[in-house]
């Protein structure tokens, strides 16, 4: 197995692209500590976990929620291994759209929400390893939006100065902490089937266009689970001289164009 014996945190991993992942790395042989906002989902996530796991219940973009949860992993399985950081959102609701129409709060609940979360967290896990010695894998979560806008359906431009700033935070700490052997890689997914997304994928323009933008696979929405090889490869052995790096799993985003519905 992959992650046999590997002590591994899930940060936004009680739904979602983060609840699969730590499923996934169960089944390959690590003991996960997952956390999320909401005390039911993380009810349900513990028992999904089958015994090899512990669901905290807690908010990434406070202070002491990271530190608790590595704490309670090197407590309760004795190590600490690996950080998956997914927590994040959209501030569409509260303010994000396009740069016309952003409002202040709405920014700022974006920056907290997505950025300040990852930073806090990516902090906790690095001096948690560099207290154990023997380095870590740090997972932070990115979006196409970063590198590949959308204007027509994802005008979004906070959520996208976000997850772009993931990437170079991300690898400015890559590089930082490289000769402590912690190494911190980025996953950039495109349009999953998350809570999230309900706004895109119940819209019919929308998925008309998604089938050309994400060809793979005839064209859809991803799964959570499309990105489950992945992070357990990052978290893995395997990746032992990987770092700095962005892997994007998109179903061909990136590389395609996407037709635009025109109704004249």
């Amino acid at each position: 197995m992959w992650l046999e014996s590997k002590k591994i945190v899930v940060v936004g991993g009680t739904t979602g692209m983060g609840l699969s992942a730590a499923m996934a790395f169960v089944r390959e042989g690590a003991q996960v500590v997952v956390v999320g906002r909401n005390t039911e989902s993380c009810a349900v996530a513990e028992k999904q976990l089958d015994g090899n796991g512990l669901a905290m219940s807690g908010d990434a973009s406070e202070p002491q929620t990271a530190p608790k949860a590595i704490a309670l992993c090197q407590q309760i399985f004795g190590g600490f291994d690996g950080l998956y950081h997914v927590a994040g959102g959209s501030g569409r609701r509260f303010g994000d759209g396009p740069l016309h129409d952003i409002t202040l709060d709405g920014w700022n609940y974006t920056v907290n929400l997505n950025l300040t979360s990852l930073m806090l967290c990516n902090q906790a896990a690095v001096r948690a390893f560099r207290a154990q010695g023997g380095g870590g894998a740090i997972l932070n979560m990115g979006s196409v939006l970063g590198s590949s806008p959308s204007p027509a359906y994802f005008a979004t431009h906070a959520y996208a100065a976000m997850k772009s700033a993931v990437i170079g935070f991300t690898k400015s700490i890559a590089a930082y902490y490289a000769t402590d052997n912690i190494r911190v890689n980025v996953l950039a997914p495109a349009l999953v089937e998350t809570p999230m997304a309900q706004r895109a994928s119940q819209d019919d323009t929308i998925i008309a266009f998604t089938k050309t933008k994400q060809p793979l696979d005839g064209g859809r929405i991803g799964h959570p689970n499309d990105l489950d090889g992945a992070a357990v490869y990052f978290m893995s052995d395997y990746s032992a001289f990987t770092t700095g790096q962005v892997l994007t799993v998109d179903g061909g985003w990136s590389v395609s164009e996407g037709q635009i519905r025109s109704d004249k």
